[in-house]
């Protein structure tokens, strides 16, 4: 049967609706499968980081296709603060060079979320290039919808605004 320009139409809608489907960044519900897995998933590298078990507070949780961006706070079990000086942080606090976060880019192999890198008490931008990096989607990531990001350079008290690529 030839395709006449309604079918041929009609098809080109359904490959552009097959395209976005699973490209579009979403926040896992809280409860969901996909919220829970991606948990265990970032829970594995950070008690074995922090040597104790953990719960976390999500600040900021987006996943695209089989990427996921977490930042957010360890807790205790009960859900109090970690005390990380009696972690290998210690220094770093006793030094005023530890906030009291940890952000992850997390990767699904199969049907388990891997953590790809992470950073516990960062004083900066740690994730900033990951999407380069990695090759994970962008979107995931808590860029200001500016593309500004204000950006602290190492070793100097020196504050600056860097205009990001868009």
């Amino acid at each position: 049967m030839p395709y006449n320009d309604g079918m041929r139409h009609a098809f080109i809608f359904v490959l552009a609706l097959l395209a976005t489907v699973g490209f579009s960044q979403t926040t896992p519900k809280q409860g969901s499968a996909d919220r829970k897995a991606i948990m265990d998933g970032l829970r594995i590298p950070i008690e074995k980081d922090l040597k104790q078990k953990v719960i976390f507070q999500v600040n900021h949780l987006k996943m695209q296709g089989n990427w996921a961006f977490f930042s957010g706070k360890n807790l205790t079990t009960t859900g109090k603060a970690i005390n990380y000086r009696k972690t290998k942080y210690k220094e770093a606090i006793e030094s005023d060079a530890f906030d009291d976060w940890t952000c992850a880019l997390l990767k699904k192999e199969g049907k388990k979320w891997k953590v790809v890198n992470f950073a516990i008490g960062a004083t900066d931008v740690v994730w900033d290039g990951w999407y380069e990096q990695y090759k994970a989607p962008k979107s995931i990531f808590p860029y200001p919808k500016d593309h500004l990001l204000l950006r602290f350079q190492e070793g100097a008290r020196k504050v600056s605004w860097v205009q990001l690529p868009a």
